[in-house]
């Protein structure tokens, strides 16, 4: 009987953005020991993926590594995978980015390890049918996914055995399933159990196997560096593969290729691995299919544990609905994309535009599952800031000026409105309370709107039921899969959700009763009916950058009674300058006295809410707190300012009279790999003035925002 071919391959990505530290601490913990240790097995022959994003630190930072892993190609013990070089989504990209981001990988392995890459790994094992012509077109062969996806086929797991072959449009593509049982085994359980997982696969007929996952479940997941490394479980397991090898044999996927032709043509569906397509659900739906999971797998009838196969969760493509921010990045990716592919092919500078829009193609940001993800807000910020640096050299290059443009930026079948000039970028959404949802401080390649909502996760209902800091008692590390903890105290009381998005300018009518507290907890009432809803586009002055909206709509009163307001706001950016203003003009159009308060909500991001060279600024008072991260209640505020000495620029507001200024920080709470815990999004701002208006009479307010050094 010939021995059973085994292919081992681990995924290591750090994402665009992440700090250096994070990459020093992974190398350190995780990629050098691995590569090391394997080095001193010279019978194993493995696959490896790296991201570009964490090549190019390598190269950057520890160049010696390169020529270790150049070592274990040219030995013919190492097969290393391309991919999209900054790790993005292929599917989801324009061809021309797909193809580009393939073709870079290529270049770089070629270049610097002399690896030519037959196979690729997709990100986050995301399959769509185009895929085969996508890879195809950069050269490459093959690609693995997860045996989830032959499920969901309708083939059999006892069947799944070699690879298999797809096509899309007549171009053919070799596909490699991977294993979950394996994916869960290693590096969990002992080197013997996962010995004996292999017994069970001969013994069942098997004549290959694949695991493949991420790297840093080798010294970086929780817990792992002292069970991989110091209680010696890799040096363990290679130990077991070599003492094998009369029946188990590792193989690099090229040579399984090479071997013989694949075992049967196969198309798959649309999918992930298992874990991703639940995340991608909302909340509820998420929640009743794990439920449904949860009870199959405790059933003990046959007809059950036969049905788990075909139980699966939605698409990637549903993290762009699950989110509004995943979305307005995602189309960012897409408009800078047609931007850069306008400039002339001979342009020096189209290369430079390409690699920035590459790097802002990182997939890391635009989901959330068991990792931070989305929820981290520097990743999110990485990815605009070079999606703002590409497109300011298309406008360098193509000499454009001002602009005012009306597309449906977002695609939700609605027009945006986007006025950019050389220091400001501003998009608006007048069928969404005619609000900002975009401001680019363009010179620093900032982003000041990307504050994330306050949203329900299918996590949430756990934490109230573990305690601070739990831990396990088991010897062997658990999978993060596995692992339950609150990284903070007090946890279940930053659960607020909010009704509406964190856009600026949202215009709010309130009882003059309600104050910080039940504003930052959304306990309160709303009485107007202007926030998130459609403004009407006035026409606007010709060659300027300027909109005007209108809305009239009711508004509540005590005692039951309701009147109607017709409220009128312009925006004005002049054609330099980082400057923004609000004229804002209030009518009542009704039978009934109004005596309220009225306000426009802000909210922006400086990043950090708890560093000394990011706070507000009050001229002429001093602050209780001036951290971003605290709360305060200020009267009769003119002008207010949020102050980054990091980045070296200050966000300025001038109000037109007056007013009681509110700001509180928008703290979410999520997942990620060492439990749950609270991040800070941004700052609101709420500036907001007493409303005493009789049957027809008006009041004017204004707002002025400006960006200064």
């Amino acid at each position: 009987m010939s021995p059973i071919k085994f292919s081992f391959c681990v995924h290591n990505h750090q994402p665009v953005g992440n700090f250096d530290h994070v990459f020093e601490a992974c190398f350190r913990n995780a990629y050098e020991p691995y590569f090391q240790i394997l080095k001193t097995f010279p019978a194993l022959k493995t696959a490896a993926h790296f991201s570009g994003p964490l090549l190019e630190w390598i190269q950057k930072n520890q160049p010696d590594f390169l020529d270790l892993l150049r070592e274990l190609v040219q030995a013919g013990r190492l097969e290393l995978l391309g991919g999209g070089f900054y790790e993005p989504i292929l599917s989801i990209l324009p061809t021309r980015d797909a193809v580009g981001q393939l073709q870079m990988m290529n270049d770089f392995l070629e270049r610097n390890i002399g690896a030519k890459p037959r196979g690729a790994w997709l990100t986050e094992r995301i399959w769509e049918p185009e895929i085969p012509e996508i890879l195809s077109a950069a050269g490459l062969e093959y690609t693995v996914v997860d045996d989830a996806h032959f499920h969901y086929a309708g083939l059999e797991e006892g069947s799944l055995d070699g690879y298999y072959i797809t096509e899309h449009k007549g171009v053919a593509l070799k596909v490699f399933p991977i294993q979950k049982y394996l994916r869960y085994a290693i590096p969990f359980k002992q080197p013997e159990e996962t010995l004996a997982l292999f017994r069970e696969a001969v013994e069942r007929g098997k004549t290959a196997l694949v695991y493949a996952d991420d790297g840093e479940k080798f010294g970086v997941w929780p817990e792992t560096y002292q069970w991989v490394y110091e209680e010696e479980w890799l040096k363990r397991f290679f130990t077991a593969l070599e003492d094998n090898q009369d029946w188990l044999q590792t193989a690099t996927f090229s040579e399984r290729l090479d071997a013989g032709p694949p075992t049967d043509r196969v198309y798959l569906p649309p999918a992930s691995y298992d874990e991703m397509m639940e995340w991608a659900l909302p909340v509820s739906a998420s929640q009743r299919l794990h439920a449904v999971k949860e009870d199959l797998q405790g059933r003990t009838d046959d007809s059950c544990s036969a049905a788990l196969p075909f139980l699966r969760g939605g698409i990637w493509n549903n993290f762009l609905t699950k989110y509004d921010e995943s979305n307005l990045l995602h189309k960012k990716i897409l408009y800078v994309s047609q931007r850069v592919a306008a400039l002339p092919a001979d342009a020096p500078e189209k290369a430079e535009a390409l690699r920035e829009l590459y790097q802002g193609q990182c997939n890391c940001a635009l989901w959330h599952g068991l990792f931070g993800g989305l929820y981290l807000n520097y990743l999110r910020h990485a990815l605009y800031r070079h999606l703002i640096a590409a497109e300011t050299l298309v406008d360098q290059v193509m000499g454009e000026g001002p602009a005012l443009e009306t597309r449906d930026y977002d695609l939700d079948g609605r027009a945006e409105i986007l006025m950019r000039q050389q220091s400001l970028s501003a998009y608006f959404s007048p069928t969404y309370g005619g609000a900002l949802f975009e401001l680019d401080h363009r010179k620093g390649c900032f982003n000041l709107s990307d504050v994330l909502r306050r949203r329900p996760e299918s996590y949430h209902h756990a934490i109230a039921k573990i305690g601070h800091d739990s831990s396990d008692a088991d010897a062997t590390p658990q999978s993060i899969h596995d692992r339950v903890r609150c990284k903070e105290d007090n946890l279940q009381d930053k659960l607020i959700y909010d009704p509406w998005r964190r856009y600026s300018f949202l215009d709010r009518f309130l009882d003059p009763t309600v104050d910080l507290e039940n504003f930052k907890t959304c306990r309160y009432e709303e009485l107007g009916d202007f926030a998130g809803r459609p403004y009407t586009i006035q026409p606007k002055k010709p060659n300027a950058l300027s909109l005007q909206l209108e809305r009239t709509a009711r508004l509540s009163l005590p005692q039951g009674k309701q009147t109607q307001v017709v409220l009128q706001k312009t925006f004005f950016v002049p054609n330099e300058g980082a400057f923004l203003s609000a004229h804002y003009l209030l009518s009542n159009d009704g039978d009934e006295k109004i005596d309220l308060r009225w306000g426009v909500e802000l909210n922006l991001t400086l990043l950090a809410g708890d560093a000394p060279d990011r706070y507000y600024v009050c001229p002429g008072r001093r602050l209780q707190d001036a951290r971003l991260i605290s709360s305060e209640d200020l009267k009769d505020v003119e002008s207010f300012g949020m102050r980054d000495d990091w980045s070296g620029f200050q966000v300025n507001l001038a109000l037109g009279s007056p007013a009681r200024l509110w700001r509180y920080p928008v703290e979410t709470v999520s997942q990620s790999e060492d439990g749950f815990e609270s991040s800070y999004q941004g700052s609101c701002l709420f500036a907001s003035w007493p409303l005493l208006l009789a049957p027809g009479d008006s009041a004017y307010f204004s707002i002025e925002l400006s960006i200064s050094e």
